[in-house]
Order: structure tokens, then sequence, then C-alpha cells
């Protein structure tokens, strides 16, 4: 990976991300997983991410969406976390996750709707599940 892509990467992937969490992935890094790490720093978040065509906020709901979908719940939390530096905002997280539920399955959304109000307090008064 060229340096100019690897910087470009890491600040985009600490804008949406957050330094803090990059600092404890990039420390946690180990000779196994390094390759993986400049990977998703250059292809993620420089090469995807860091493109103009779509806003944060609509990549940040896309991405949530997928993750959803797939039931990748731990990528899925972290994406909500960061959702706060993208600007997706709560309401329309809720609208992607009932477009989760009609083309994805209930299930997937419902795990999902857990995790935001988990994550973001979004409905902190009814923490079981919606079905």
């Amino acid at each position: 990976m060229t340096d100019q892509r690897a910087e470009y990467g890491m600040r985009v992937r600490r804008e949406v991300l957050g330094d803090e969490h990059v600092d404890r992935a990039v420390a946690a890094t180990t000779d196994l997983d390094a390759p993986f790490q400049d990977y998703i720093t250059g292809a993620a978040w420089g090469d995807v991410w860091g493109r103009e065509e779509l806003d944060r906020p609509t990549r940040s709901l896309v991405t949530l969406a997928l993750l959803a979908a797939l039931g990748h719940e731990r990528e899925f939390e972290m994406h909500l976390r960061a959702s706060r530096n993208t600007g997706a905002t709560p309401e329309q997280i809720r609208e992607v996750l009932l477009h989760v539920a009609l083309y994805a399955g209930v299930p997937a959304a419902n795990t999902a709707f857990a995790a935001l109000k988990r994550v973001l307090g979004a409905d902190p008064a009814d923490d079981e599940e919606a079905s």
C-alpha cells in the first residue's frame, strides 16, 4: 500500500470510527493481522469510504443495512457507534432497519433494533426483544 493511500485511509478511518477505537485496533495489531489491518485501512477506508460520490451519512446507513442483514452484530454495533461521527441519525437508522425487516427478515432486524437501543439508547425503556 502506498504511503499516501495508507495516510488517507487512516484519516478517514479515524474520522468515521473515532481516534479511541482506531488507537485500540492499532495497539492490538500483531504480525498475524498487520496485513489485514493494512488492507482494510486502504481498501475499506481509503478506496471506498473515502469516495465522494456518497456522503458519510449515506455510507453509514448502507453499511448498517448490510451488516444487519448479514447478521454481523459486532460490526453492526461498531458502526452504530460510528454513526455519531457520520451524521446518520437514529431515526434514519430506524427506517433502514424497517427495510432490513422487509427484505432480509424480521429476525435480522429484531437483532439490529436491540443493538440500536443498547448502543444508542434510542429506546431504553424496553430492552426486551420485539418478537
